[in-house]
């Protein structure tokens, strides 16, 4: 059975690229996308999968995300494959000419529904009046396309509550797969760890400012963003004022990556009602401890006291966490270990598999 995946695009490699890089190597699927950083993908490790590319997107937003549905809506590999998978925003628009089919939604596009209003105040008129017409249109035809979907599976219950109030669908979950032999514990180390991309809804601000009252603490950040996307002036920002205890890293290989969960005293994120969120459970799997933000995702992940704390998305108390994990920080390690197991993509893989095996039969 010949499997494809669809993607949006494959820049920077955060959660929504691993989830879709590890399926495609447990499958044996080929992956459909845009816009290809094949440095990212070699970075971590993906280099065996074959990427087909539907060519590249402009680089001005809304642009890029009109040009990639574009791209997804007019190609057809309905003869080449037995079964397709759509994983992103902008793939799904392949749905109408590509069954039998799921989508793995990893959320309804935000910015069409719980951040509009806080895009929307962000920028001036202008601008402003821009993003309302192309939200107004692209929600549209998101939600004509996606009606051509047969089954939608997502990431979380955060996710699949979003999936039914903006949608009205059903979906199941199935939680994100992580590797977890690929991790290890080392020491713990005198750095705390941060790893998302530079975009203005993870917060990484927050984690800067806490550091910034923690001077004998140290924070390191990985990640980085993709040309055409919202956040070039946010990541800029962040560069201009950085305490001497803080230090962005960009986007590193998977080695030096693993290298790092290994030897951090602990994890930090701090993602506004983040989706799911795969990072503490990596950092889980190597035994440290998670301080997030008490929302979303996380909430499913993090076992509040035992595998880390759950926090309130301010300074104040985020330094206050940092510091109660720090005080008694072995204390976590063989839960970490637990829990993390609980999401190994071997699991991830096998569920995927029987709900392909489910919808060829129907």
């Amino acid at each position: 059975m010949k499997v494809a995946i669809f993607h949006d695009y494959i820049g920077t490699i955060g959660g929504g690229e691993k989830l879709v890089l590890t399926l495609a190597k447990g499958l044996g699927a080929d992956v459909i996308t845009t816009d290809t950083d094949e440095d990212s993908v070699n970075k971590m490790g993906f280099d065996n999968v074959k990427i087909i590319t539907l060519g590249e997107t402009v680089k001005i937003p809304p642009l890029k995300q009109i040009s990639a549905s574009w791209k997804f809506a007019r190609c057809d590999f309905s003869k080449d494959y037995d079964f397709f998978i759509f994983s992103g925003n902008w793939a799904p628009f392949a749905a109408k000419k590509h069954k039998p089919n799921l989508y793995y939604c990893h959320t309804p596009t935000r910015v069409f529904y719980d951040l509009y209003e806080n895009y929307k105040e962000k920028h001036n008129f202008l601008i402003a009046t821009i993003f309302t017409t192309w939200v107004h249109v692209h929600k549209q035809f998101t939600e004509r396309y996606i009606v051509h979907v047969n089954k939608t599976i997502t990431n979380s219950k955060n996710t699949q509550q979003r999936i039914k109030k903006y949608w009205n669908k059903n979906a199941e979950v199935i939680y994100p797969p992580v590797d977890t032999s690929k991790f290890n514990f080392k020491n713990y180390g005198n750095f705390w760890l941060s790893v998302n991309r530079l975009y203005p809804e993870k917060r990484v601000k927050l984690q800067i400012e806490a550091f910034r009252k923690m001077p004998d603490e140290k924070l390191l950040i990985v990640g980085g963003y993709s040309l055409g996307d919202h956040a070039s002036d946010y990541a800029s920002s962040l560069l201009e004022d950085l305490p001497n205890n803080v230090e962005i890293l960009g986007s590193i290989s998977e080695d030096k990556l693993l290298e790092l969960y290994s030897d951090c005293k602990g994890h930090i994120a701090t993602a506004m009602d983040e989706d799911f969120g795969m990072t503490p459970i990596e950092a889980m799997a190597a035994g440290k401890p998670v301080v997030a933000v008490n929302e979303g995702g996380f909430k499913e992940s993090i076992l509040d006291r035992e595998t880390g704390i759950l926090t309130e998305a301010n300074v104040n108390s985020i330094v206050s966490a940092i510091n109660e994990v720090s005080t008694d920080i072995e204390k976590y390690r063989i839960k970490c270990f637990d829990r993390a197991k609980m999401f190994d993509k071997s699991l991830f893989i096998i569920k995927i598999q029987d709900l392909i095996t489910e919808l060829l039969k129907k």
